[in-house]
């Protein structure tokens, strides 16, 4: 077609006959028609086909879930005392150490015994002294007091009788609390254990001298188990005790145990403005040490119906939060208001239950509707999609 145009431009040139204002009128008219094809052969491309997004998705699920409180905290023994000696002495036997396990009354280190032992006789032999003298001024007071009433002795006589009997009577009581005195020094020299419990730290060694108050053990009481945790200003209104708590450790991180709110906490630390809250639980096997990390749920109210979706699918920017929703092969977008976030076990796809990280739903997105996890990031509103199967 051009080379058409052409050859008659130059029978144009040619042709003489044709006065230059002519030959200007048919120059602009080929012009205009060469450009009128041009935009039709424009018109004849294809645009290219739109390209699909590969994305996978999951329904939006309406489950019946307790809302809760997630912290942190840490074991504590329930009770720990520090055994201390109450008489002093050569340690010449020490029956424990660090780990053993102890019930109460275990005998835990004994003390050279020897001296209290011979106090114990000394003092057993001062109350048969004083015994027999009160014997003595009894019979003495008898005869006076017989001898007085029939007026053959003086009054000065008979006071002084009664005097000396009272005397030895205070005498026999000094002697015997004295005798008692060096028996509970003797029975001192076996230290006990005042509780069941661990021995968590041994602080002497056998053939130490030590005096009244030396500490040598510390024992901890490991069952129950105390955990301590902290929850912020604007949850502990949530609180109450006998609330049930469950917490993992990452000793064993796949066990979950339970415990109660035994304590509550009065006042606010000002600083962090949280509040110290103490639960129990039980601890029979003694697996859980003290000074172990804990994961904190603390349940708050009853089971409610709320809709979820995988944590994975959520978009930030900024403030706001959105979401991506198929709907056939459209990309809806979302924006969300999220609640508490939750970890659910799903076995979809794995022999093994596998637990799985989501989020609460409260406005945005409905039940059922299929909710873009993974490939959301390449999105815009009404993108085409491919559900990948």
């Amino acid at each position: 077609m051009v080379r058409s145009y052409l050859s008659l431009v130059r029978k144009l040139k040619i042709n003489k006959g044709i006065n230059m204002r002519s030959r200007f009128v048919i120059l602009i008219v080929l012009m205009l028609s060469l450009l009128f094809l041009a935009s039709c052969k424009k018109k004849e491309v294809k645009a290219p086909a739109e390209k699909a997004v590969n994305i996978r998705v999951q329904a939006a699920e309406k489950k019946s879930l307790r809302p809760f409180l997630d912290t942190t905290g840490t074991l504590n023994p329930y009770e720990e005392v520090i055994v201390s000696v109450e008489v002093d002495g050569i340690l010449k036997d020490i029956k424990v150490d660090e780990g053993s396990a102890v019930s109460k009354g275990t005998v835990l280190a004994m003390i050279d015994d020897i001296d209290y032992g011979l106090e114990v006789k000394k003092a057993d032999a001062a109350l048969k002294q004083a015994e027999a003298n009160l014997a003595n001024t009894k019979l003495e007071y008898q005869r006076k007091d017989a001898l007085f009433k029939e007026q053959l002795v003086t009054q000065q006589q008979f006071d002084d009788v009664s005097t000396r009997l009272s005397l030895a009577a205070a005498e026999v009581e000094r002697a015997k609390a004295s005798l008692s005195l060096v028996k509970q020094k003797l029975l001192k020299t076996a230290i006990y254990s005042p509780l069941a419990g661990v021995v968590k730290e041994k602080k002497v060694e056998r053939g130490n001298y030590v005096k009244n108050g030396t500490p040598l053990f510390a024992i901890i009481q490991t069952n129950p188990i105390k955990l301590n945790f902290s929850v912020t200003e604007k949850d502990t209104g949530k609180l109450k005790a006998g609330q049930e708590v469950f917490f993992t450790v990452d000793a064993f991180p796949q066990r979950e145990f339970k415990g109660k709110v035994s304590i509550i906490y009065p006042s606010l630390e000002e600083k962090t403005r949280t509040l110290m809250v103490e639960a129990q639980g039980s601890n029979p096997s003694g697996i859980l040490k003290p000074g172990l990390f804990a994961h904190v749920t603390l349940y708050t109210g009853a089971e409610r119906g709320i809709v979820v979706v995988p944590i994975t699918a959520l978009l930030y920017e900024g403030e706001k939060i959105r979401v991506f929703v198929a709907e056939g092969d459209r990309a809806k977008e979302r924006i969300v208001k999220i609640g508490q976030q939750y970890k659910l076990q799903s076995s979809a796809g794995s022999p093994q239950p596998v637990v799985k990280e989501y989020i609460e739903i409260i406005e945005g997105v409905k039940e059922g509707e299929l909710v873009v996890t993974a490939g959301q990031q390449n999105l815009f509103e009404g993108a085409k999609v491919n559900v990948a199967r």
